[in-house]
């Protein structure tokens, strides 16, 4: 009984404080899972041809489509919001799946745009065909439909166990949500909800690392 008790306050309290006085908006203990482990990225193309993987990173996961330009406006919301405060975290990426034949469009964005705010390390363009990209995106089982150009605003957050992570059933307070993804059009989502998500993310992998004696690495 003793050692239940220690475990608690070791491990749970700690988890149950910071979640209660570092978020305000979800009230959920940890960030439920919406879609258990979904298919890699790994064989699909990149800028630089080195291989992306979605296992052991903690991920934000986008759709950009044929249109590169046109979500110019989202990037920026992206990174300045969420990108910048978790940019250093070792283990943290971001991943852009746009169709094969895009690839100058980025090149462009990259360096005429996104090179202005800073640094982009971790962000990783891949590029598959319509096909594959429809079939990968019907894998992660989602309400939202891509559209005609194979792009969503919305961004998704990907444990390092690829499962798809975000609001599904009741929060504490017995409210029931549902939320799959983060939208990069409306600021106050990235402000409010996904960083808020993002907190318990990237607590859950701290606290994990405490419990087996390996603070001192960091994600």
């Amino acid at each position: 009984m003793k050692k239940n008790i220690v475990l608690f306050v070791l491990f749970v309290l700690p988890i149950v404080a910071y979640l209660f006085f570092a978020s305000g908006v979800n009230s959920f203990i940890s960030l439920p899972t919406i879609t258990k482990n979904i298919p890699e990225v790994t064989s699909w193309k990149t800028l630089d041809n080195k291989p992306v993987a979605l296992t052991n990173k903690i991920t934000i996961l986008g759709f950009i489509g044929n249109d590169v330009m046109k979500h110019k406006g989202n990037f920026f919301n992206l990174y300045e919001i969420i990108y910048t405060k978790y940019k250093d975290f070792k283990d943290f990426q971001v991943v852009m799946v746009l169709p094969d034949g895009t690839q100058s469009e980025v090149e462009k964005l990259l360096k005429l745009d996104i090179k202005k705010l800073g640094t982009y390390k971790g962000w990783n363009f891949v590029f598959a065909t319509p096909d594959q990209i429809n079939a990968f995106y019907s894998k992660l089982e989602l309400v939202g439909k891509l559209d005609s150009t194979l792009a969503t605003p919305n961004v998704f957050i990907i444990d390092k166990k690829r499962n798809l992570r975000g609001r599904k059933g009741q929060d504490q307070k017995g409210t029931v949500e549902y939320k799959e993804g983060y939208s990069t059009v409306l600021e106050a989502d990235l402000y409010n909800k996904m960083m808020d998500d993002m907190k318990i993310i990237i607590y859950e992998y701290r606290a994990a690392l405490k419990k087996n004696h390996n603070a001192t690495r960091e994600i």
